[in-house]
């Protein structure tokens, strides 16, 4: 099988791009495009050309495994190939089926037609890799676009479908029936007709633009909150003004100079990690990957509260029935109430079709006894995070539920082992943790027990995929890899107002950082009540003489348990989420601060940073030495999809891999000299730095 395989149709060369599983443009596949298209160009039988996609798509672009590579010798890089392409003295058209996406639609820009399938999308995601189009892409779409819809579509990295390629004139038309046929047809008129429109020809989209110099600066104010310490965005505005004011050939040469820029930056190594690493979570390295999966054609969850309602929201939207089961009528009709509001804004937003709505309402089904789930395949509970009462639900499903359901725990903390103990079938028994609103966050942390059986593990791990998440399987421990991690984040940012700081000081240090919040504005939204239940419980069961944050506690004792309280670390005007600092809130830190006998000094944002990061990653070095988590690149996914940590920054322990090991190591030996045992490196940490070892390297 060679990558390019051409056939003669009508005359007409049709060049078919083979290169599983997406079409990546790599080297093999580029020498045999680059090859196809003289050959076709040579041959006097033929009139035009034909640019079209095996499998389930034209292209989902560049392979960025090459990223950093030296080029292959004799291969036309993907620009030079476009360029060949679009010069070309007879027509070539790229007939677009599936995706055609970055490098796969810049080749398609370089044809001088566009044919596409009524379900093809189409899009420039490069800005997701910490890149921008290096093929063209940002000169040529604003010529067929306009510069406004460019910059829109380059800078957000969307794929949009193909009725609204047609719109922007992006694709040329919708070919009726079989593709090939379609595009064969269109080759064939414009080869009898001589047409040739070239993309890099067109200017009369880009005079507006000319006429409005002020919309780039206006589109970057646009962006600023969304973009904050990302490069690639506005360097993609950059290279868009430059095919505005710049001749063809001088703004591709911007682009390509831009590109080199990015491409080895920690940015893009950070975004392809992450890229990457989303992939590499699926492997269980114990569990064979051909495991039989169970099917999952019927669902429940126990509790129809916040989290009951979001997971039961997850299957409707997968077309999956899911029955919820609660206590009672009332708290019941409330559930579902609120997840009937939450449709309806989606809704409003134009996001959902309301025929999409009333079917997903349709798919849910709320029951007041256990008997209604007797026939599910999964269900997972969702009641309080309190183990006496999530073992009296489990011994019930354990009665109640048939032979070979899963049965599995949205416990954030708590030990799977024990819940599992409860009942006859422990190797069916799973944590599947989603974090909230679990209708909208893509992080699924599923947690294995002891006697998690390999189709259980593989069935959860696959659902959380067709559920739309992202699964990353952990070990049982305390707060398994998400909640563990935070402890030492939010424990110093506490400990860092005692000696002198403020909520908010820290929380602009973290945001500027590139966290969508600070860590006090991220409690008070999740609800201060909730880690002030889990406190107690922990220094219940393991009493310590560590240092402890008291006014922690007092917050919640003054009955500020954040936004739903309107006041927590911050005050809030009513229905409003601003964070308003408070002086209340000063004087329990500063009465805090007394009594710990603390002098109070002001903190820069990188020591802020640095106090709460670098413990954060020291823990996720433990929960790597204990085995919680099979690859440190699993941690960076978890903190990624599920705290926000920013994808720029390729996760924590990516973080530490590019700030230094080394360095994080120092800084860690020098807070636990200044604050003690809570500070004591991991060792692991501490042997990777003497190493000069990476995270990424075990």
């Amino acid at each position: 099988m060679t990558a390019v395989e051409t056939r003669i149709v009508d005359g007409v060369a049709v060049l078919v791009m083979n290169n599983p599983p997406v079409n990546g443009l790599g080297a093999d596949l580029r020498a045999g495009l680059a090859d196809g298209v003289e050959k076709a160009l040579a041959d006097p039988a033929v009139s035009a050309l034909v640019l079209i996609g095996a499998g389930r798509m034209f292209s989902a672009g560049a392979d960025i495994r090459e990223f950093g590579r030296p080029p292959a010798e004799g291969v036309p890089h993907l620009p030079e190939l476009i360029d060949r392409i679009e010069a070309a003295g007879k027509p070539v058209v790229a007939a677009i089926h599936g995706v055609a996406a970055g490098g796969g639609l810049e080749l398609a820009l370089g044809c001088h037609m566009r044919v596409a399938d009524a379900g093809a999308r189409v899009g420039l995601p490069e800005v997701t890799l910490g890149i921008i189009p290096g093929a063209g892409g940002t000169q040529r779409l604003p010529r067929l676009t306009g510069v406004a819809e460019a910059l829109d579509l380059i800078v957000s990295g969307k794929l949009i479908p193909a009725a609204k390629a047609i719109a922007l004139g992006i694709i040329d038309e919708v070919g009726e029936g079989d593709l090939e046929v379609a595009a064969v047809a269109a080759a064939r008129a414009a080869g009898e007709a001589g047409t040739l429109r070239r993309t890099c020809d067109l200017d009369d989209k880009l005079v507006e633009a000319r006429d409005t110099p002020a919309l780039y600066d206006e589109f970057r104010a646009k962006i600023a909150r969304r973009a904050r310490g990302m490069r690639a965005p506005y360097a993609a505005i950059d290279c868009v003004q430059a095919a505005v004011d710049r001749p063809f050939v001088e703004g591709q040469e911007w682009e390509r100079s831009t590109f080199r820029g990015l491409v080895d930056g920690d940015e893009a190594r950070a975004m392809r990690h992450a890229f990457f690493a989303e992939r590499e979570v699926r492997k269980i390295p114990d569990v064979p990957a051909d495991t039989p999966v169970k099917t999952i054609e019927q669902a429940a969850v126990i509790g129809c509260g916040t989290m009951g309602g979001g997971i039961a929201m997850n299957f409707a939207n997968a077309g999956i029935p899911v029955t919820v089961v609660e206590t009672g009528d009332e708290a019941l009709e409330k559930g579902l109430e609120t997840v009937r509001r939450n449709y309806t804004a989606t809704v409003a937003k134009g996001r959902l079709g309301q025929d999409q709505m009333d079917a997903r309402l349709a798919a849910i089904t709320g029951a007041t006894d256990f008997e209604a789930i007797a026939e599910a395949d999964i269900v997972i509970e969702a009641v309080f995070e309190e183990m006496d009462l999530k073992q009296e639900v489990f011994q019930k499903l354990d009665e109640v539920c048939k032979p070979g359901a899963i049965l599995a725990s949205n416990t954030s903390m708590l030990d799977i082992n024990k819940i599992a103990a409860v009942t006859s079938r422990p190797e069916a028994v799973i944590g599947t943790h989603f974090f909230s609103p679990a209708n909208v966050m893509k992080l699924m942390e599923n947690v294995r027990g002891d006697a998690s059986s390999h189709e259980t593990i593989a069935t959860v791990m696959d659902l959380s995929a067709k559920l739309g998440k992202v699964g990353v399987l952990v070990g049982v421990c305390d707060g398994f890899v998400g909640n563990r991690m935070l402890g030492p984040y939010t424990r110093e940012a506490k400990f860092l107002l005692e000696e002198g700081a403020w909520p908010q000081d820290v929380d602009k240090a973290l945001y500027d950082f590139g966290f969508p919040m600070g860590p006090f504005a991220m409690l008070d939204l999740a609800g201060n009540d909730v880690g002030w239940r889990i406190r107690k419980r922990q220094r219940a069961e393991k009493p310590s003489n560590l240092r402890y944050s008291h006014f922690a506690d007092r917050i919640c004792e003054r009955g500020r348990f954040g936004q739903k309280t309107n006041a927590g670390w911050y005050r809030y005007e009513p229905g409003r989420r601003t964070p308003i600092p408070d002086p209340e809130v000063e004087e329990i830190i500063v009465q805090a601060s007394k009594e710990q006998g603390i002098a109070r000094r002001d903190f820069t944002a990188e020591e802020i940073v640095e106090r709460c990061l670098y413990p954060l990653i020291n823990e996720g070095a433990r929960i790597l030495e204990e085995g919680i988590a099979i690859r440190s690149s699993d941690v960076d996914v978890v903190w990624m999809n599920g705290y926000g940590f920013p994808r720029y920054r390729g996760g924590p322990m990516f973080y530490a891999d590019t700030v230094g090991v080394d360095r994080v190591y120092e800084r860690m030996a020098a807070f636990h000299a200044e604050h003690g045992g809570l500070m004591k490196p991991a060792a692991l940490l501490e042997r990777l730095a003497k190493e000069g070892g990476k995270f990424g390297d075990l």
